[in-house]
Protein backbone atom coordinates (compact mmCIF):
# COMPACT_ATOMS: atom_id res chain seq x y z
CA UNK A 1 0.00 0.00 0.00
CA UNK A 2 1.19 3.96 -1.00
CA UNK A 3 2.19 5.83 1.90
CA UNK A 4 0.06 8.96 2.25
CA UNK A 5 1.05 12.49 3.81
CA UNK A 6 -1.72 14.00 5.22
CA UNK A 7 -1.89 17.63 4.62
CA UNK A 8 -3.45 20.27 6.02
CA UNK A 9 -6.30 21.30 3.89
CA UNK A 10 -5.70 24.21 1.72
CA UNK A 11 -9.64 25.68 1.76
CA UNK A 12 -11.19 27.68 -0.61
CA UNK A 13 -14.84 29.20 0.08
CA UNK A 14 -16.27 27.34 -3.49
CA UNK A 15 -14.76 23.52 -2.58
CA UNK A 16 -17.48 22.34 0.28
CA UNK A 17 -20.43 23.64 -1.65
CA UNK A 18 -23.54 22.62 0.78
CA UNK A 19 -26.08 20.52 -1.30
CA UNK A 20 -29.35 19.43 -0.77
CA UNK A 21 -28.82 15.77 -0.67
CA UNK A 22 -25.71 14.46 0.69
CA UNK A 23 -23.45 12.00 0.33
CA UNK A 24 -22.97 8.43 2.03
CA UNK A 25 -20.09 6.19 1.14
CA UNK A 26 -20.58 2.69 2.53
CA UNK A 27 -17.42 0.27 2.41
CA UNK A 28 -17.58 -3.89 3.44
CA UNK A 29 -13.79 -3.96 4.06
CA UNK A 30 -13.36 -7.53 5.03
CA UNK A 31 -11.02 -8.61 7.72
CA UNK A 32 -10.41 -5.33 8.29
CA UNK A 33 -9.04 -4.69 12.07
CA UNK A 34 -9.00 -0.44 11.67
CA UNK A 35 -10.94 1.41 14.45
CA UNK A 36 -10.32 4.34 12.72
CA UNK A 37 -10.39 5.40 8.84
CA UNK A 38 -10.36 8.68 6.29
CA UNK A 39 -12.28 9.34 3.05
CA UNK A 40 -9.25 11.72 1.21
CA UNK A 41 -8.96 13.27 -2.34
CA UNK A 42 -6.46 14.69 -4.26
CA UNK A 43 -5.97 18.27 -5.19
CA UNK A 44 -3.40 19.05 -7.82
CA UNK A 45 -0.25 18.37 -5.82
CA UNK A 46 -1.97 17.95 -2.41
CA UNK A 47 -3.97 14.46 -0.94
CA UNK A 48 -6.37 15.70 1.35
CA UNK A 49 -8.68 14.83 4.35
CA UNK A 50 -11.93 14.87 3.33
CA UNK A 51 -13.76 12.43 6.23
CA UNK A 52 -13.02 10.49 9.02
CA UNK A 53 -14.79 7.52 10.19
CA UNK A 54 -14.41 6.84 13.68
CA UNK A 55 -17.08 3.93 14.31
CA UNK A 56 -15.88 1.00 12.48
CA UNK A 57 -17.87 -2.32 12.70
CA UNK A 58 -17.25 -5.60 11.77
CA UNK A 59 -14.85 -3.62 8.84
CA UNK A 60 -18.21 -1.81 7.88
CA UNK A 61 -17.23 1.77 6.80
CA UNK A 62 -19.23 4.65 6.27
CA UNK A 63 -18.68 8.15 5.27
CA UNK A 64 -21.79 10.20 5.49
CA UNK A 65 -22.44 14.27 5.27
CA UNK A 66 -25.04 16.61 3.92
CA UNK A 67 -22.92 18.50 1.59
CA UNK A 68 -22.41 16.67 -1.41
CA UNK A 69 -18.84 15.48 -2.76
CA UNK A 70 -17.07 17.11 -5.19
CA UNK A 71 -16.33 15.00 -8.07
CA UNK A 72 -12.69 14.00 -7.89
CA UNK A 73 -10.69 10.68 -7.20
CA UNK A 74 -11.02 9.82 -3.29
CA UNK A 75 -9.31 7.19 -1.50
CA UNK A 76 -9.58 4.96 1.38
CA UNK A 77 -7.09 5.63 4.08
CA UNK A 78 -6.35 3.52 7.18
CA UNK A 79 -5.11 4.19 10.22
CA UNK A 80 -1.78 3.30 9.73
CA UNK A 81 -2.32 6.63 6.79
CA UNK A 82 -1.53 4.02 4.31
CA UNK A 83 -4.14 4.11 1.03
CA UNK A 84 -6.26 0.66 0.39
CA UNK A 85 -7.36 2.06 -3.01
CA UNK A 86 -8.70 4.84 -4.73
CA UNK A 87 -12.10 5.53 -6.25
CA UNK A 88 -14.07 8.67 -8.34
CA UNK A 89 -16.74 10.16 -7.21
CA UNK A 90 -18.89 12.11 -9.63
CA UNK A 91 -22.93 12.98 -9.35
CA UNK A 92 -24.16 9.65 -9.98
CA UNK A 93 -21.74 8.09 -7.22
CA UNK A 94 -22.96 10.12 -3.92
CA UNK A 95 -24.63 7.01 -2.86
CA UNK A 96 -21.98 4.39 -3.11
CA UNK A 97 -21.43 0.94 -1.62
CA UNK A 98 -18.28 -0.87 -2.48
CA UNK A 99 -16.72 -4.46 -0.68
CA UNK A 100 -13.55 -5.87 -0.86
CA UNK A 101 -11.09 -8.01 1.21
CA UNK A 102 -8.25 -5.98 3.49
CA UNK A 103 -5.90 -8.56 1.92
CA UNK A 104 -2.15 -7.76 0.20
CA UNK A 105 -4.19 -8.30 -3.27
CA UNK A 106 -6.92 -5.53 -2.02
CA UNK A 107 -7.98 -4.69 -5.68
CA UNK A 108 -8.66 -8.29 -7.32
CA UNK A 109 -11.46 -8.36 -5.24
CA UNK A 110 -13.43 -4.74 -5.29
CA UNK A 111 -16.71 -4.40 -5.95
CA UNK A 112 -18.72 -1.00 -6.27
CA UNK A 113 -22.29 -3.26 -5.60
CA UNK A 114 -24.62 -0.25 -7.07
CA UNK A 115 -22.38 1.56 -10.04
CA UNK A 116 -21.40 -0.58 -13.07
CA UNK A 117 -19.01 2.46 -14.47
CA UNK A 118 -17.20 2.16 -10.87
CA UNK A 119 -16.55 -1.39 -11.50
CA UNK A 120 -15.39 -0.60 -15.48
CA UNK A 121 -12.59 1.30 -13.41
CA UNK A 122 -12.05 -1.13 -10.82
CA UNK A 123 -11.21 -3.25 -13.89
CA UNK A 124 -8.95 -1.16 -15.37
CA UNK A 125 -7.03 -0.38 -12.24
CA UNK A 126 -6.33 -4.32 -11.58
CA UNK A 127 -5.82 -4.97 -15.75
CA UNK A 128 -2.76 -2.61 -15.02
CA UNK A 129 -1.93 -4.16 -12.38
CA UNK A 130 -1.67 -7.60 -13.64
CA UNK A 131 0.35 -6.11 -16.46
CA UNK A 132 2.61 -4.63 -14.31
CA UNK A 133 2.99 -8.05 -12.28
CA UNK A 134 3.22 -10.02 -15.06
CA UNK A 135 6.39 -7.80 -16.59
CA UNK A 136 8.35 -7.96 -13.11
CA UNK A 137 7.76 -11.70 -13.26
CA UNK A 138 9.27 -12.15 -16.80
CA UNK A 139 12.11 -9.55 -15.46
CA UNK A 140 12.69 -11.74 -12.48
CA UNK A 141 13.04 -14.78 -14.80
CA UNK A 142 15.03 -13.40 -17.65
CA UNK A 143 18.96 -13.89 -17.09
CA UNK A 144 20.26 -10.31 -18.97
CA UNK A 145 23.17 -12.55 -19.92
CA UNK A 146 23.71 -11.09 -23.97
CA UNK A 147 22.78 -8.72 -26.01
CA UNK A 148 19.52 -10.78 -27.29
CA UNK A 149 18.56 -11.07 -23.89
CA UNK A 150 18.36 -7.34 -23.10
CA UNK A 151 16.65 -6.44 -26.34
CA UNK A 152 13.91 -9.47 -25.50
CA UNK A 153 13.32 -7.42 -22.12
CA UNK A 154 13.45 -3.79 -23.88
CA UNK A 155 10.33 -5.01 -26.68
CA UNK A 156 8.62 -6.52 -23.18
CA UNK A 157 8.59 -3.19 -22.22
CA UNK A 158 6.96 -1.44 -25.17
CA UNK A 159 4.72 -4.26 -25.17
CA UNK A 160 3.54 -3.49 -22.04
CA UNK A 161 3.57 0.00 -22.73
CA UNK A 162 1.73 -0.25 -26.03
CA UNK A 163 -1.23 -2.46 -23.97
CA UNK A 164 -1.41 -0.49 -21.50
CA UNK A 165 -2.17 2.28 -24.00
CA UNK A 166 -4.43 1.22 -26.16
CA UNK A 167 -6.45 -0.16 -22.88
CA UNK A 168 -7.01 3.17 -22.12
CA UNK A 169 -7.35 5.17 -25.12
CA UNK A 170 -10.30 2.65 -25.84
CA UNK A 171 -11.55 3.21 -22.23
CA UNK A 172 -11.85 6.99 -22.62
CA UNK A 173 -13.74 6.28 -26.31
CA UNK A 174 -16.19 3.84 -24.83
CA UNK A 175 -16.90 5.62 -21.95
CA UNK A 176 -16.27 9.06 -23.63
CA UNK A 177 -18.48 12.35 -21.60
CA UNK A 178 -17.82 10.70 -18.22
CA UNK A 179 -15.89 12.29 -15.49
CA UNK A 180 -13.65 9.31 -15.15
CA UNK A 181 -12.86 8.94 -19.22
CA UNK A 182 -11.58 12.75 -18.22
CA UNK A 183 -9.27 11.77 -15.84
CA UNK A 184 -7.38 8.62 -17.85
CA UNK A 185 -7.35 11.61 -20.76
CA UNK A 186 -4.84 13.08 -18.54
CA UNK A 187 -2.76 10.61 -17.89
CA UNK A 188 -2.73 8.80 -21.81
CA UNK A 189 -0.23 10.61 -23.75
CA UNK A 190 -0.77 12.02 -27.21
CA UNK A 191 1.59 10.58 -29.45
CA UNK A 192 2.46 10.51 -33.23
CA UNK A 193 1.57 6.62 -34.12
CA UNK A 194 2.65 7.45 -38.25
CA UNK A 195 6.06 9.09 -37.67
CA UNK A 196 7.30 10.86 -41.00
CA UNK A 197 10.81 10.56 -42.37
CA UNK A 198 13.29 13.16 -42.02
CA UNK A 199 15.68 13.86 -44.92
CA UNK A 200 18.27 11.80 -43.65
CA UNK A 201 16.04 8.89 -43.72
CA UNK A 202 15.81 8.67 -40.16
CA UNK A 203 12.47 9.09 -38.06
CA UNK A 204 11.44 12.92 -38.15
CA UNK A 205 11.87 14.12 -34.51
CA UNK A 206 10.75 17.62 -35.04
CA UNK A 207 7.98 16.17 -36.13
CA UNK A 208 6.98 14.18 -33.23
CA UNK A 209 7.96 17.03 -30.84
CA UNK A 210 5.47 19.47 -32.93
CA UNK A 211 2.58 16.97 -32.63
CA UNK A 212 3.12 16.01 -28.91
CA UNK A 213 3.03 19.72 -27.92
CA UNK A 214 0.10 20.65 -30.03
CA UNK A 215 -2.06 17.89 -28.71
CA UNK A 216 -0.76 17.86 -24.92
CA UNK A 217 -3.88 19.10 -23.77
CA UNK A 218 -5.95 17.93 -25.79
CA UNK A 219 -9.84 17.37 -24.70
CA UNK A 220 -8.54 18.68 -21.16
CA UNK A 221 -11.00 21.22 -19.37
CA UNK A 222 -9.50 23.75 -17.49
CA UNK A 223 -13.02 25.23 -16.78
CA UNK A 224 -14.22 22.24 -14.55
CA UNK A 225 -12.30 22.21 -11.14
CA UNK A 226 -12.71 18.13 -11.19
CA UNK A 227 -9.72 18.16 -13.63
CA UNK A 228 -7.37 19.38 -10.40
CA UNK A 229 -8.62 16.63 -8.04
CA UNK A 230 -6.90 13.47 -9.28
CA UNK A 231 -3.80 11.98 -9.47
CA UNK A 232 -2.44 13.14 -12.73
CA UNK A 233 -2.61 17.03 -13.61
CA UNK A 234 -0.02 17.50 -11.05
CA UNK A 235 2.84 15.60 -13.06
CA UNK A 236 0.98 16.35 -16.44
CA UNK A 237 2.10 19.96 -15.43
CA UNK A 238 5.66 19.56 -14.32
CA UNK A 239 6.26 17.41 -17.11
CA UNK A 240 4.71 19.81 -19.59
CA UNK A 241 7.04 22.56 -18.49
CA UNK A 242 10.25 20.47 -18.07
CA UNK A 243 9.76 18.67 -20.83
CA UNK A 244 7.88 19.92 -23.75
CA UNK A 245 8.23 24.18 -23.81
CA UNK A 246 11.46 25.64 -24.70
CA UNK A 247 13.40 26.48 -21.24
CA UNK A 248 13.26 29.88 -21.57
CA UNK A 249 11.15 32.20 -19.45
CA UNK A 250 9.53 34.11 -22.13
CA UNK A 251 8.31 31.08 -23.22
CA UNK A 252 7.16 29.94 -20.27
CA UNK A 253 5.48 32.96 -19.31
CA UNK A 254 3.44 32.81 -22.69
CA UNK A 255 2.48 28.95 -21.97
CA UNK A 256 1.19 29.91 -18.13
CA UNK A 257 -0.70 32.46 -19.68
CA UNK A 258 -2.30 30.14 -22.65
CA UNK A 259 -3.37 27.67 -19.68
CA UNK A 260 -4.23 30.59 -17.45
CA UNK A 261 -6.80 31.80 -20.57
CA UNK A 262 -8.43 28.60 -20.66
CA UNK A 263 -9.57 28.09 -16.82
CA UNK A 264 -12.19 30.40 -15.34
CA UNK A 265 -11.16 33.53 -13.60
CA UNK A 266 -11.83 32.75 -9.66
CA UNK A 267 -12.40 28.72 -10.36
CA UNK A 268 -10.41 26.38 -7.74
CA UNK A 269 -8.40 25.57 -10.58
CA UNK A 270 -7.46 29.38 -11.43
CA UNK A 271 -6.15 30.04 -8.21
CA UNK A 272 -4.46 26.53 -7.52
CA UNK A 273 -2.62 26.91 -10.90
CA UNK A 274 -1.95 30.80 -10.01
CA UNK A 275 -0.95 29.46 -7.02
CA UNK A 276 1.26 26.91 -7.87
CA UNK A 277 2.78 28.79 -11.25
CA UNK A 278 4.33 32.15 -8.69
CA UNK A 279 5.32 29.98 -6.26
CA UNK A 280 7.24 27.40 -8.72
CA UNK A 281 9.43 30.80 -10.52
CA UNK A 282 9.52 32.57 -7.63
CA UNK A 283 11.78 29.86 -5.88
CA UNK A 284 13.08 28.50 -9.20
CA UNK A 285 17.02 27.56 -8.97
CA UNK A 286 17.20 27.77 -13.15
CA UNK A 287 18.95 31.24 -13.31
CA UNK A 288 16.90 33.96 -15.05
CA UNK A 289 13.30 32.62 -14.21
CA UNK A 290 12.43 34.87 -11.97
CA UNK A 291 11.42 36.81 -15.11
CA UNK A 292 8.11 34.60 -15.13
CA UNK A 293 7.72 35.73 -11.20
CA UNK A 294 8.00 38.73 -12.28
CA UNK A 295 5.48 38.03 -15.28
CA UNK A 296 2.95 36.51 -12.60
CA UNK A 297 3.33 39.52 -10.33
CA UNK A 298 2.87 42.36 -13.13
CA UNK A 299 0.10 40.57 -15.10
CA UNK A 300 -2.19 38.94 -12.81
CA UNK A 301 -1.63 40.22 -9.02
CA UNK A 302 -1.81 43.71 -10.11
CA UNK A 303 -4.13 43.45 -12.08
CA UNK A 304 -6.94 41.82 -9.64
CA UNK A 305 -6.76 38.44 -11.03
CA UNK A 306 -5.31 36.99 -8.04
CA UNK A 307 -7.82 38.41 -5.33
CA UNK A 308 -9.09 35.75 -3.47
CA UNK A 309 -6.29 33.05 -3.91
CA UNK A 310 -5.23 33.88 -0.87
CA UNK A 311 -7.23 34.55 2.60
CA UNK A 312 -5.07 37.46 3.52
CA UNK A 313 -4.31 39.77 0.93
CA UNK A 314 -1.18 41.09 2.93
CA UNK A 315 0.22 37.94 0.68
CA UNK A 316 -0.59 39.67 -2.25
CA UNK A 317 0.77 42.46 -1.46
CA UNK A 318 4.10 41.10 -0.45
CA UNK A 319 4.37 39.06 -4.08
CA UNK A 320 4.40 42.44 -5.26
CA UNK A 321 6.53 43.78 -3.69
CA UNK A 322 9.39 41.17 -4.10
CA UNK A 323 8.62 41.09 -7.68
CA UNK A 324 9.39 44.70 -8.04
CA UNK A 325 12.45 44.52 -6.18
CA UNK A 326 13.64 41.91 -8.77
CA UNK A 327 12.33 43.64 -11.36
CA UNK A 328 15.53 46.20 -11.84
CA UNK A 329 17.96 42.84 -11.11
CA UNK A 330 16.54 40.52 -13.86
CA UNK A 331 18.99 39.25 -16.62
CA UNK A 332 19.01 41.42 -19.49
CA UNK A 333 17.88 44.58 -17.18
CA UNK A 334 21.22 47.42 -16.83
CA UNK A 335 23.05 47.37 -13.49
CA UNK A 336 21.54 49.41 -11.30
CA UNK A 337 24.42 52.03 -10.27
CA UNK A 338 26.79 52.14 -7.47
CA UNK A 339 28.29 54.75 -5.65
CA UNK A 340 31.30 52.99 -3.45
CA UNK A 341 34.43 54.28 -1.86
CA UNK A 342 37.87 52.17 -2.38
CA UNK A 343 38.97 50.08 0.76
CA UNK A 344 41.94 52.52 1.28
CA UNK A 345 40.03 55.16 2.15
CA UNK A 346 38.71 54.09 5.01
CA UNK A 347 40.82 56.24 7.33
CA UNK A 348 39.35 59.25 5.44
CA UNK A 349 36.26 58.11 5.91
CA UNK A 350 36.36 57.64 9.61
CA UNK A 351 38.00 60.64 10.18
CA UNK A 352 35.20 62.27 8.49
CA UNK A 353 32.99 60.72 11.44
CA UNK A 354 30.85 58.12 9.64
CA UNK A 355 32.11 55.13 11.29
CA UNK A 356 31.48 57.42 14.74
CA UNK A 357 28.02 57.81 13.59
CA UNK A 358 25.04 56.70 16.03
CA UNK A 359 21.87 56.37 14.25
CA UNK A 360 20.72 57.43 10.22
CA UNK A 361 20.15 60.93 11.90
CA UNK A 362 23.69 61.52 12.56
CA UNK A 363 25.11 59.36 9.61
CA UNK A 364 23.01 62.15 7.41
CA UNK A 365 24.33 65.18 8.83
CA UNK A 366 28.01 63.45 8.68
CA UNK A 367 27.64 63.43 4.86
CA UNK A 368 25.81 66.64 4.36
CA UNK A 369 28.25 68.25 6.18
CA UNK A 370 31.41 66.42 4.17
CA UNK A 371 29.53 65.63 0.80
CA UNK A 372 31.74 67.64 -1.13
CA UNK A 373 34.79 65.81 -0.45
CA UNK A 374 32.52 62.17 -0.30
CA UNK A 375 31.83 62.44 -3.83
CA UNK A 376 35.68 63.13 -4.64
CA UNK A 377 35.86 59.29 -3.19
CA UNK A 378 32.96 57.55 -4.70
CA UNK A 379 34.26 54.78 -7.28
CA UNK A 380 30.85 54.42 -9.32
CA UNK A 381 29.92 50.88 -11.09
CA UNK A 382 28.76 52.54 -14.68
CA UNK A 383 31.89 54.35 -14.60
CA UNK A 384 34.31 50.94 -15.09
CA UNK A 385 35.31 50.25 -18.13
CA UNK A 386 35.73 46.45 -19.01
CA UNK A 387 33.90 43.94 -21.62
CA UNK A 388 33.00 41.96 -18.46
CA UNK A 389 32.62 43.28 -14.99
CA UNK A 390 32.00 41.08 -12.14
CA UNK A 391 30.25 42.23 -9.25
CA UNK A 392 30.38 40.48 -6.18
CA UNK A 393 28.84 41.27 -2.87
CA UNK A 394 30.94 39.40 0.11
CA UNK A 395 31.94 40.15 4.01
CA UNK A 396 35.54 39.33 5.28
CA UNK A 397 33.93 37.28 8.28
CA UNK A 398 31.35 34.95 5.91
CA UNK A 399 32.70 31.32 5.83
CA UNK A 400 31.15 30.53 2.30
CA UNK A 401 32.86 33.76 1.21
CA UNK A 402 36.07 32.67 2.24
CA UNK A 403 35.99 29.65 -0.13
CA UNK A 404 34.43 31.68 -3.06
CA UNK A 405 36.85 34.64 -3.05
CA UNK A 406 39.57 32.27 -3.78
CA UNK A 407 38.27 30.77 -6.84
CA UNK A 408 36.72 33.71 -7.92
CA UNK A 409 40.59 35.32 -7.76
CA UNK A 410 41.60 31.97 -9.59
CA UNK A 411 38.87 32.52 -12.04
CA UNK A 412 39.75 35.95 -12.69
CA UNK A 413 43.70 35.32 -13.27
CA UNK A 414 42.83 32.44 -16.05
CA UNK A 415 40.56 34.87 -17.89
CA UNK A 416 43.23 37.57 -17.87
CA UNK A 417 45.77 34.42 -19.58
CA UNK A 418 42.97 34.11 -22.10
CA UNK A 419 42.94 37.33 -22.73
CA UNK A 420 39.76 38.63 -21.46
CA UNK A 421 39.04 42.42 -20.73
CA UNK A 422 36.94 41.47 -17.01
CA UNK A 423 37.57 43.66 -13.98
CA UNK A 424 36.04 42.85 -10.59
CA UNK A 425 33.81 45.47 -8.81
CA UNK A 426 34.68 44.28 -4.94
CA UNK A 427 31.73 45.21 -2.54
CA UNK A 428 32.48 44.67 0.76
CA UNK A 429 29.52 44.67 3.18
CA UNK A 430 30.30 45.58 6.52
CA UNK A 431 32.19 48.79 7.42
CA UNK A 432 35.21 47.08 9.19
CA UNK A 433 37.36 48.72 7.09
CA UNK A 434 40.91 47.51 8.92
CA UNK A 435 39.69 44.10 9.03
CA UNK A 436 38.82 44.62 5.15
CA UNK A 437 42.37 46.25 4.31
CA UNK A 438 43.99 43.39 5.57
CA UNK A 439 42.15 40.77 3.97
CA UNK A 440 42.54 42.18 0.72
CA UNK A 441 46.51 42.81 1.41
CA UNK A 442 46.97 39.05 2.80
CA UNK A 443 45.11 38.03 -0.22
CA UNK A 444 46.59 39.65 -2.87
CA UNK A 445 42.80 40.82 -4.61
CA UNK A 446 44.02 43.35 -7.21
CA UNK A 447 40.44 44.29 -8.03
CA UNK A 448 38.17 47.53 -7.42
CA UNK A 449 38.10 47.06 -3.49
CA UNK A 450 35.25 48.98 -2.59
CA UNK A 451 32.46 49.53 0.22
CA UNK A 452 29.50 51.26 1.07
CA UNK A 453 32.24 54.00 3.19
CA UNK A 454 29.55 56.89 3.02
CA UNK A 455 26.41 54.19 3.77
CA UNK A 456 24.85 55.88 0.76
CA UNK A 457 23.68 52.52 -1.49
CA UNK A 458 21.75 50.66 0.88
CA UNK A 459 22.89 47.48 -1.28
CA UNK A 460 21.46 45.06 0.67
CA UNK A 461 17.76 46.24 -0.82
CA UNK A 462 19.13 47.68 -4.15
CA UNK A 463 20.63 43.97 -4.84
CA UNK A 464 18.89 41.54 -2.79
CA UNK A 465 21.92 40.52 -0.85
CA UNK A 466 20.02 38.56 1.71
CA UNK A 467 23.18 36.43 1.88
CA UNK A 468 26.44 36.44 0.77
CA UNK A 469 28.16 36.44 -1.38
CA UNK A 470 26.16 37.22 -4.31
CA UNK A 471 27.98 37.49 -7.88
CA UNK A 472 26.64 39.04 -10.96
CA UNK A 473 27.83 39.46 -14.05
CA UNK A 474 27.91 42.87 -16.42
CA UNK A 475 28.89 43.30 -20.46
CA UNK A 476 30.49 46.34 -21.22
CA UNK A 477 27.21 48.10 -21.54
CA UNK A 478 26.54 46.84 -17.39
CA UNK A 479 23.77 44.58 -18.82
CA UNK A 480 23.15 41.90 -16.56
CA UNK A 481 24.11 38.65 -18.39
CA UNK A 482 24.45 36.08 -15.27
CA UNK A 483 23.40 36.46 -11.66
CA UNK A 484 24.05 34.65 -8.33
CA UNK A 485 26.32 32.56 -10.31
CA UNK A 486 29.38 30.10 -8.05
CA UNK A 487 32.52 31.72 -8.25
CA UNK A 488 33.83 28.35 -10.20
CA UNK A 489 30.94 29.34 -12.82
CA UNK A 490 32.97 32.59 -14.16
CA UNK A 491 35.08 31.31 -16.99
CA UNK A 492 32.48 29.32 -18.37
CA UNK A 493 29.74 32.22 -18.54
CA UNK A 494 32.59 34.69 -20.04
CA UNK A 495 32.92 32.38 -22.78
CA UNK A 496 29.02 31.59 -23.38
CA UNK A 497 28.76 35.18 -23.54
CA UNK A 498 31.50 35.39 -25.94
CA UNK A 499 30.05 32.53 -27.96
CA UNK A 500 26.77 34.29 -28.04
CA UNK A 501 28.48 37.42 -29.01
CA UNK A 502 29.84 36.20 -32.22
CA UNK A 503 26.65 34.08 -33.47
CA UNK A 504 25.07 38.16 -33.19
CA UNK A 505 22.42 36.87 -30.39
Amino acid sequence: MKKLLLATVFCFSSLFAVAQSGYEITINLKNSTDSIAYLTFYQFDKTLIKDTCTSIKNGKIVFKGKGKLDKGIYSLVSQGKAIYFDFFIDDNTQKLELKTEASQNIGKELTALNSPLENEFFGYVQYINQQNKDFQAYKQTTKLETKKDTLALNKKAKDLEKNINDFEEKFIVDHKGTYIADVMNLKVEKLLKDIPKASNGRPDSLQVYKYYKKHYWDNVDFKDDGIVRNPFLNNKMKRYFESVVVTHPDSVAVEIDRIMSKTKQGSLTYKLLLAHFTYTYETSKMMGFDKVFVHMSDNYFKTGKADGIYDDNEVVQKIIKRADKLKPLLVGATAMDLFMTQAEDFPKLKAMGFEDAKNSEEMTNVYYKNANEVAKLFVKLSDVKADYTVLIFWDVDCSHCQKEVPILLEQYNDLLKEKKDVKVYSVYMQHEGDKYLKYIAEHKLPWINVYDGAHYNNAVEKYDVYSTPVIYVLDKNKVIKAKRIDANQLKMIVNAIDYDAKKGK
